[in-house]
C-alpha cells in the first residue's frame, strides 16, 4: 500500500483526498519510482473539473477514484526487466504518460508511480527535487514549441506538423512570460540566440531581467499587441479570448505559437499577413529531458518556483492554483 491524493468526483479543490491506496507494480518496461516531489500543472486542475471547458463529447469517462498529477522528481526503486538504462537508487524526473493518460490520471500525486522508460530521464544533479519536479511538463512544452518537436505524433489541432522556427538573431515575444511555459520559454528564447519581449504583470518585472528578458512590457498597463511592432515570433502561452490580436505585431513571414489554442479566431488574418499561426501538444520524452535537463543543471535556464506544499495539503495547493498570477511553479512535497 501507498499514501496518494486521489479524486472521487469532478468537482473543486475539496474533492482531492489523501489517503491508502494500492501501490502500482511495476511492468517490464517501465521503471517504478519514488516520488519526492510533484508538480502542478493546468492540466491537473482541468482533469480535476472534469475538463468542462471541452465540448460535451470530449468530456473525460474515467474509472474513479484516479491520481492526477504527470510531473514527478524522486529515486528509483524497482526496475521491469526489460529496463536497462536505469537502476535502483538513480534519482529521476519525468513527464508521465502525457497526453495518453490526461483523462485517466498519471498518478503523480503519490508516494510511488511506474514510469516507462522512454518518458524518465536522470535528475540534473545540481538542482534539487523541488525544481526538478517543477520543470518536465513546462519544460517540454517550450522545448517541443521552440527547438525540437521530436515525435511524429498525430497534430490534434493541425493538419500539418509544428515546426519551430529559427530563434537566432530574431525578436521573440512571450506572453504569460510569469507563468510555468513562459518564464522557460524567456530562457530558452534567450539561449537561442533571440532577443526576447516578456510580457507580465509588474510583479514579474525583476525575475523577467533576472531571466534574460531584454524588454518588459506590463500588461496591466499597455496592451503588448499596441507597444511593439515587427517581431518575428509570439508564443502565447495564456491563451483566452483575443488571441489574434498579436497578428498586429508580427512582421509577414513571421509566427504565431499557441499554448493553449481553444477560442482562436485569426485564421484568415494571418493567411493574409503570412503569418503561421502554429499549435502542437506537449509529449511524454525522456530523451529530450535528458538533453534540455543539461541546461537546468549548468544554470542556463532554472525553474521558478511559486509555491510548495506537502502532498497531503494537494488541496490547498489547487486553491492557490485557482486564484491565479503565479510565478513559476507551484510544487507538492513527498520528502
Amino acid at each position: 500500500m501507498m499514501k496518494a491524493v486521489q479524486l472521487y468526483a469532478f468537482g473543486g479543490p475539496e474533492n482531492l483526498q489523501y489517503g491508502e491506496t494500492t501501490r502500482p507494480v511495476v511492468g517490464s518496461n517501465e521503471v517504478l519510482v519514488k516520488v519526492y516531489a510533484a508538480g502542478i500543472n493546468p492540466p491537473d486542475w482541468y482533469l480535476r473539473e472534469g475538463y468542462r471547458a471541452l465540448p460535451p463529447e470530449w468530456w473525460p469517462d474515467p474509472t474513479f477514484p484516479l491520481i492526477l498529477g504527470t510531473d514527478i522528481s524522486g529515486v528509483v526503486v524497482d526496475v521491469g526487466e526489460d529496463v536497462s538504462e536505469f537502476t535502483i537508487c538513480n534519482e529521476v524526473y519525468s513527464m508521465v504518460r502525457f497526453p495518453q493518460g490526461v483523462m485517466q490520471g498519471s498518478g503523480a500525486y503519490a508516494d510511488y508511480v511506474s514510469v516507462p522508460s522512454s518518458e524518465l530521464a536522470m535528475k540534473p544533479q545540481r538542482i534539487g527535487h523541488v525544481q526538478a519536479a517543477g520543470a518536465p511538463m513546462s519544460l517540454l512544452t517550450a522545448w517541443q514549441f521552440l527547438v525540437e518537436l521530436g515525435h511524429d505524433a498525430p497534430n490534434p489541432f493541425q493538419s500539418f506538423r509544428h515546426t519551430p522556427v529559427p530563434l537566432e538573431g530574431r525578436t521573440v515575444l512571450v506572453n504569460g512570460a510569469g507563468g510555468g511555459v513562459g518564464h522557460l520559454a524567456v530562457q530558452i528564447a534567450r539561449w537561442k540566440g533571440a532577443r526576447v519581449i516578456a510580457v507580465a504583470s509588474s510583479r514579474n518585472e525583476e525575475l523577467m531581467r533576472e531571466l534574460g528578458a531584454d524588454e518588459f512590457i506590463d500588461y496591466t498597463k499597455v496592451a503588448a499587441e499596441t507597444a511593439v511592432k515587427n517581431v518575428d515570433l509570439v508564443i502565447d502561452a495564456v491563451g483566452g479570448s483575443n488571441m489574434e490580436r498579436f497578428l498586429t505585431c508580427i512582421k509577414p513571414g513571421g509566427a504565431l505559437f499557441l499554448v493553449n489554442p481553444l477560442g482562436f479566431a485569426g485564421q484568415e488574418e494571418a493567411l493574409r499577413k503570412n503569418i503561421t499561426v502554429s499549435i502542437t501538444q506537449v509529449r511524454s520524452n525522456g530523451a529530450q529531458l535528458a538533453t534540455a535537463g543539461s541546461l537546468l543543471d549548468d544554470g542556463t535556464i532554472r525553474v521558478v518556483i511559486d509555491s510548495t506544499y506537502p502532498l497531503a495539503m494537494a488541496s490547498a495547493a489547487h486553491q492557490r492554483a485557482a486564484l491565479g498570477s503565479i510565478q513559476g511553479k507551484i510544487v507538492l512535497t513527498n520528502f
